[in-house]
């Protein structure tokens, strides 16, 4: 019993020993916590006369030259013959137009929240461009525009991966030839360099993903000293960093995933320490909510407000908003010049209020299946076959453009007629085409021809500018059109119709009464009728938070319906197991022998590497798992420790990049796999590193021999394929010997 408690006694004593070392361990320089002299060490070491020899210099001050040289090579690897080829490549012909219409202040829409297209435009600003060329792809760019200049800006963003790379790897612990193993695959990774040299949004995402990372990793080695002024820095700036990657593409939420991971487990670890006060653990809640959630969401927030400030005209993303969105853009028609009351007779667009609401809309093509009659849609462009007219249902008297006005108002029952083609808006019983629980809604019949089916009751859900119900007004009037007969709601979800639809938004008459779903609220947009005198409804404005909500769920709604269409081939899609293997590279443009050429493939040491060290690692640890299961405890606190933050948790960065690309049925490309790659990288530096402290501790020189033979293989490999990074000029057969497999289509 004695024995037994002495034992336990032992090993407690033993166990704060190790605690104490690997708190001193981590307040390290580097590679303490595998065995690296700390700083405490240091100051104990005895000055001698090489301690102010060049080479001690050189190495006191390696985390400042190393990342300097580091960096200047990333200019170079970025930036060199940057602009070389003088045409629109590949996706440039998108983010050089959303750039433009930042130059132009036009509203615009796109899949992806605004920060990186802004920053495009902050560039040909920056560049004295004016916003007045297309940016079609594969034209030339005019000489006024300056494109070389925003490329440079882009590619800045690019380069400066590299020494956050650097210095990510120190403060995850590895020791300084991973660290520069880690710093040149990200250097020498040829797809890296090539994708940060156009007018793109990739260079920022990743710049943004690494910086997020170094927060994270810097904020965990200071998790020794809570509150104070650093680590509240360090805190702040991952929040920051967090808002700004998912600002740029929504991606970051991956990031994002992987810092709650690590703050959830830290907060149950503190929630586990009974020796830590409750004021204290309720402190630690508080401020990793302010910090890694309110100030990540308000930056996200920021982004779109200076958005909505900057976009003031009307452009080609209006109809995506709200119809009182619109009304307060400079130029729009929307609501210009329309009467403000709607009236029997009247001609108008009827908006779906919903997040990411279209038009109701029809056309003269028919449903293959149901009823087979006229398609009624939801559809974001504008054009007359938009256009319906308000009248009478047919118990009431004709409609006579001589009688005296009659205003629509609440409880009224009505028919909605298309314009173009005069038929009734309609449904029965019939199943959806797509929704089969709701009733299909068409268009039937005529002004003359129909039935009770043509019926429909407005039913007022608010007015922005008014508590009176008594009549329906132009883009302030949110109301509901509730099938007279059926009992059914017209609404239009965000559900695509297939092809024979034309991909657009399903529109059905909903039998479950729910008067707060949005999907049912439809206002008038715009509003024609000769009689009424014009009003000026767009002096309401919108409120900011409804139009940012409106905005990420359209943003939501257009990225979920990017899904491979299986009429067309796309030659420059892949699939999610094409990308840890380097099964696939990417045409970034004409082919032509007269146009520069540039393909996306990466360093094949460092995609097969970097692949590799994640079966490793999972090796590792399941072998650990199993000795220590057989009761071999081998490993120390400060080895556990550092499995567990410099190894595991850049594999499920990785994870947590890769496997919703699995998941996802959206249309994928090679740089999908960008972020993921980074922290498939980070792993690779890990097992290196884990599986060269023998060779460190035998020969150090052995060592530095191993990981030159990889610095070497990882710039050799980058110089081999460096014309498709800088450029391939002329016939491209002449770069046969590049094409290693079938799937690489470097040459035709």
């Amino acid at each position: 019993m004695a024995s037994s408690r002495a034992s336990q006694a032992s090993g407690s004593a033993q166990g704060e020993h190790d605690l104490r070392r690997r708190n001193v361990s981590e307040k390290g320089e580097n590679g303490s916590a595998l065995g690296g002299p700390s700083e405490v060490d240091k100051k104990k070491e005895i000055p001698t006369k090489n301690q102010t020899s060049f080479p001690k210099i050189l190495d006191d001050y390696e985390f400042l030259l190393a990342p300097l040289i580091f960096t200047a090579l990333a200019f170079f690897t970025r930036m060199y013959k940057i602009g070389l080829s003088d045409i629109v490549t590949w996706d440039e012909a998108h983010f050089g137009k959303f750039g433009s219409h930042y130059l132009k202040r036009e509203f615009y829409f796109d899949v992806h929240p605004p920060l990186g297209k802004m920053l495009v435009g902050l560039s040909g600003y920056m560049a004295g461009y004016n916003g007045s060329f297309e940016f079609k792809s594969g034209e030339k760019y005019p000489e006024e525009l300056n494109y070389t200049f925003m490329r440079l800006f882009n590619s800045a963003f690019g380069a400066m991966c590299v020494p956050v790379a650097y210095y990510t790897a120190r403060e995850l612990n590895f020791r300084r030839p991973a660290v520069w193993l880690v710093t040149l695959m990200v250097l020498f990774e040829n797809s890296y360099a090539t994708i940060s040299r156009f007018i793109l949004l990739d260079s920022m995402l990743l710049f943004f993903t690494f910086t997020t990372t170094l927060c994270w990793a810097r904020f965990h080695r200071l998790r020794h000293d809570s509150f104070s002024p650093e680590w509240f820095t360090w805190l702040v700036l991952t929040g920051i960093s967090i808002g700004c990657v998912c600002s740029v593409k929504w991606v970051g939420l991956f990031c994002t995933a992987l810092v709650g991971a690590y703050t959830a487990e830290d907060l149950w670890n503190k929630f586990g320490d009974l020796n830590m006060k409750k004021p204290t653990l309720i402190s630690h809640v508080i401020t990793r909510v302010a910090g890694l959630i309110v100030i990540p969401l308000l930056v996200y927030m920021f982004s779109f407000y200076i958005h909505f400030l900057v976009l003031e005209n009307s452009g080609p993303g209006d109809a995506q908003m709200s119809s009182l969105f619109q009304a307060n853009l400079k130029g729009t028609d929307v609501g210009k010049d329309s009467p403000l009351e709607v009236a029997y007779g009247s001609r108008a667009t009827l908006k779906n209020m919903g997040y990411g609401g279209g038009l109701l809309h029809s056309h003269i093509q028919t449903y293959p299946e149901g009823s087979q009659q006229q398609q009624v849609t939801c559809y974001h462009h504008k054009d007359a076959n938009n256009d319906w007219f308000f009248y009478p249902n047919r118990a009431d008297p004709l409609y006579d453009a001589e009688a005296p006005l009659k205003y629509v108002s609440n409880n009224h029952v009505l028919r909605l007629i298309h314009s173009q083609t005069g038929r009734n808006l309609h449904s029965h019983a019939v199943s959806a085409p797509v929704t089969k629980g709701d009733n299909e809604v068409s268009s039937y019949g005529n002004t003359t021809v129909g039935d009770d089916k043509d019926h429909w009751t407005v039913e007022v859900v608010d007015d922005a500018a008014s508590r009176d119900y008594s009549r329906i007004r132009t883009l302030t009037t949110s109301f509901r059109l509730r099938h007279t007969t059926l009992g059914c709601y017209l609404r239009a979800g965000n559900v695509n119709l297939p092809q024979w639809g034309f991909k657009q938004i399903e529109v059905t008459c909903a039998k479950e009464n729910k008067p707060k779903d949005v999907y049912t609220h439809w206002n008038v947009e715009s509003h024609w009728n000769e009689r009424l005198p014009a009003g000026d409804p767009g002096s309401y404005k919108s409120p900011f938070l409804r139009d940012f909500m409106h905005l990420n769920v359209a943003m939501m709604t257009s990225n979920n319906a990017l899904v491979p269409d299986p009429d067309k081939q796309d030659d420059l899609a892949s699939q999610f197991w094409q990308w840890p293997v380097l099964n696939v590279g990417l045409r970034m443009c004409g082919w032509d022998d007269h146009i520069v050429k540039y393909f996306l493939l990466g360093n094949p040491i460092v995609y097969w590497g970097s692949t590799a060290s994640l079966f490793t690692f999972g090796a590792l640890v399941a072998w650990y798992l199993v000795r220590w299961q057989r009761g071999y405890e081998e490993l120390k606190p400060s080895e556990i420790d550092y499995i567990h933050y410099g190894g595991f948790y850049p594999v499920v960065g990785w994870f947590l990049h890769y496997m919703p690309f699995v998941a996802m049925a959206r249309v994928t490309y090679v740089h999908h796999y960008y972020p993921a790659l980074y922290f498939a990288i980070l792993t690779m530096g890990f097992v290196m590193d884990w599986f060269t402290k023998p060779l460190h501790r035998k020969d150090k020189r052995l060592e530095w021999a191993v990981y030159a033979a990889l610095y070497v293989a990882v710039f050799a490999l980058f110089w081999t394929f460096r014309a498709m990074v800088f450029g391939m000029e002329g016939d491209n057969k002449q770069w046969r010997h590049l094409k290693w497999f079938d799937r690489w289509r470097i040459t035709d």
